[in-house]
Order: structure tokens, then sequence, then C-alpha cells
């Protein structure tokens, strides 16, 4: 594994919303068989669970393309 200089550790809630977000969409499109409440319970007991068995996650900061698009800015055209 290469060493990322950019890695830092993620919070739990950084966990969570990337678990209870994966628990409701499959890629983009929304999954209508995974309720909003049952994401949000089943995200926090993985965390809860995760970071009992001592798991440490790392993760990258956004890349400032995709920053941008996430909040609804578009890059300028050169």
């Amino acid at each position: 594994m290469t060493k990322e200089p950019d890695l830092r550790p993620a919070t739990p809630r950084d966990l969570q919303e990337a678990l209870a977000f994966a628990l409701r969409f499959e890629g983009r499109k929304r999954i209508h068989d995974a309720d909003e409440m049952m994401s949000q319970i089943t995200a926090e007991r993985l965390v809860r669970h995760l970071d009992r068995c001592g798991f440490v996650l790392m993760r990258r900061p956004p890349a400032s393309s995709l920053l941008g698009l996430q909040k609804g800015h578009r890059k300028p055209e050169p």
C-alpha cells in the first residue's frame, strides 16, 4: 500500500453517512426498499460495532472538481 499524504482519520459521522447513503442508493439511483430511518439506524449500529472492534477508517479529501459539483458549482470553462 502506498503512503497517501492526504489521508486523515474518518470520523464516526463520516462513516455513518457513507453507510446510510449506500443503504439508500445504488450509485445515484434511489433504492426504494431501504427506508431513510432504517438506513440511519443500521449505519449507526455498524459504526458503533466497528468502533468497539478497533477499526480505523481513513479517507482522502474530496477532489476539488467533485467538491464544486457537490455544492452545485461548475468549474469555469477555459
